[in-house]
């Protein structure tokens, strides 16, 4: 990334909290310089005695919108992105993701690799990947599963449908709902809660809680990047993104 065009922002104050922010607004469409400038500033957060939890929050309208599929940027492969947001689950501190605005597609991925999310209202959550045509990857397929129990996970597959932040929270794919206004401060509030505990011990229960979950991902992301190979290929994929961009219903043939 370059650094008059930075993919996030990293800082700490005195109250243990770092702040990893995404700084490509409005939508914060995820890359390779952003999920994997997030995993390297986790990478560091781990080995910092002055962080205790992490706020991973986006500037603008969007906390991020997932890929941007209209850009044609190819310069990573699936397998490299994916590599980046393993690490990412590999991190040891705790993390709490503010939610104002779009969490779609590999941007829901993100958000749920968090521990806990503080969603506004106005927040958008969607796993819109079969309405692109699409197989859901950034290891969605443990992950939504895991918070929101498996019909109501296939539901959200299958439909590709948008829950706002009050269906969210009774979802449990939100922790917390909060007005937009006060958005940042809770959820800064909530990881200021976190890092007055003792670190040590924090970080061996959420060891415990989650378990081998970095692993599972790891294995669910190798499948996923199969699946989302194959179905790329498809004329189905190509009508979906198509759709997406010309904002209008999708028509496939199952080809």
């Amino acid at each position: 990334m370059s650094e008059d065009d930075p993919a996030l922002s990293v800082s700490i104050g005195d109250d243990y909290v770092a702040i990893v922010e995404l700084c490509r607004p409005p939508n914060n469409f995820f890359s390779m310089a952003v999920v994997g400038g997030i995993a390297d500033a986790l990478h560091d957060l781990d080995a910092d005695p002055s962080c205790r939890s992490i706020v991973l929050c986006s500037q603008g309208k969007h906390f991020c919108a997932g890929a941007d599929f209209s850009s044609g940027d190819r310069s990573y492969t699936t397998e490299e992105l994916y590599a980046a947001a393993v690490r990412i689950f590999r991190a040891r501190k705790p993390i709490v993701a503010a939610v104002q605005g779009a969490a779609i597609g590999g941007g829901l991925g993100l958000a749920l690799a968090a521990d806990f999310r503080v969603a506004a209202p106005e927040a958008r959550f969607s796993a819109n990947f079969a309405r692109l045509g699409f197989h859901p990857g950034f290891g969605l397929s443990v992950t939504l599963p895991r918070l929101a129990g498996a019909q109501k996970a296939a539901d959200l597959f299958y439909t590709g449908r948008r829950v706002h932040g009050d269906e969210a929270f009774e979802l449990g794919l939100a922790d917390r709902l909060v007005t937009i206004e006060r958005l940042r401060d809770e959820a800064h509030a909530l990881a200021r809660e976190i890092a007055i505990s003792a670190p040590l011990a924090v970080e061996s229960i959420r060891a415990t809680l989650r378990g081998d979950l970095a692993d599972q991902v790891e294995v669910a992301t190798a499948h996923e990047a199969v699946e989302q190979a194959r179905l790329r290929a498809t004329q189905d994929f190509s009508e979906g993104t198509k759709a997406m961009a010309e904002r209008r219903e999708p028509r496939f043939h199952r080809r």
